[in-house]
This record gives C-alpha cells, structure tokens and sequence, in this order.
C-alpha cells in the first residue's frame, strides 16, 4: 500500500488538507443541491472537488458557469489533462466520463455509457478511489437511478469516506438511496449540513 501511493504522496497530496479530494454526483435537482453545497464552502477549502452532473448529451452545460457566480471557489469545465488544484472545482463535460488520475491529473473519456449514462458517477468514483485511497471522499447527491453504488463501495474499499444526502432533502431520492443499500456510507446528512460536515473533515475543524 505505501509503495503504490509513493507518486502520490510526492506529487498529489494537498498537505493542509486532511482529504484530498472530494468528487460529488448527482442528477436530477442537482443543480440547487451543488449551488447550496459550494456557495457554503471557503475560497481557502484545501481540497480539490470534481463533480459529475447527469446533462443532457446534446446541449452546451452551463452549470460551470452558472455556479461559478455561487461560490469563492474556482469554479470550471473539467479539461483534458488538467491539473488538481486545491480550491477548484473540475465539472464533468457533458457526454464525457470525467475521470482521476493517480498523478493528479484528470481524463475524459467517451467509453460506453455505464447505466445508461455518460458521465458516469461510478467511473468517477472507482477512479478516484484508485487514484487517492483514504484521502477521498464520495459525495452522493439527490438522483434519480443507481448510478454511483459500484463507485462508493470501491471509495470504502479503498479506505475513503462517503457521504450522502439524506430523503427528506433530495428533490430524488434514487441515486443516494441505493448508495446507501450498499451498506459502506458514513454520514447521511441533510443539504444544509453537508458543506459543514466537508469544511470539518477536509479542515480538521469542528462543524
């Protein structure tokens, strides 16, 4: 486990930062439940965050630009090869999986849709949890489908933590439900408490 995580610890790790990198998914009312969650967090968050938003594959995404005007964070349309800065938000492309790499940087990929969907929650995930192991954390947001349960189990597998958003929040229930079937998630949390939870467990700080 140490050998392999060598390049990372060289080359990746955020060192005020008790995780690394939180990757959010989520899909129908996303939008608002994204907008609530980075509008909460700090421009000094030292964590990176990347985010997989089912769209529309046939339309231009304006969720970059749109949340951008809701948070000090950096905010951008995830690009081939970017780098993982702290403070800055990578949002999938639509029709592109967006994956982690262990170098710290970020791929998309126009592979097979996995559950009928591309971006894929689940590609983002196994690929983070790979990439940064227990300095991950997995985020689920409102949703319909199950797209992300293969994902959060491979960020628990890895030593990471998950997240989730609890019923009574969600505008869709489907997507953080079946994560939790899974039976791997830490923290069920409603909306106004997630960006909290984040700034304790990244931060080190009480919520």
């Amino acid at each position: 486990m140490k050998n392999s995580q060598v390049g990372i610890k060289i080359d990746n790790t955020f060192t005020e930062a008790a995780f690394d990198i939180v990757a959010m998914a989520a899909s129908a009312g996303g939008l608002n439940a994204l907008s609530q969650i980075l509008s909460s967090l700090p421009a000094n968050f030292p964590a990176a965050i990347v985010i997989v938003q089912h769209l529309d594959r046939k339309y231009r995404s304006l969720m970059a630009d749109i949340l951008s005007r809701r948070t000090p964070l950096k905010v951008k349309q995830a690009e081939e090869g970017d780098c993982l800065s702290p403070g800055t938000v990578y949002i999938a492309r639509p029709n592109r999986h967006l994956l982690v790499n262990s170098d710290g940087t970020l791929s998309l990929s126009q592979s097979e849709l996995v559950h009928f969907v591309r971006p894929s929650a689940d590609l983002l995930f196994d690929s983070t949890a790979a990439s940064y192991k227990d300095r991950a954390i997995a985020l689920v947001l409102t949703g319909t489908g199950n797209d992300g349960v293969m994902g959060v189990q491979a960020i628990k597998k890895m030593g990471g933590t998950v997240i989730v958003q609890d019923e009574e929040s969600c505008e869709y229930f489907g997507m953080p439900s079946a994560a939790i079937q899974t039976g791997v998630v830490d923290f069920i949390l409603p909306l106004s408490e997630i960006a909290p939870a984040l700034i304790s467990l990244v931060m080190q700080r009480e919520s």
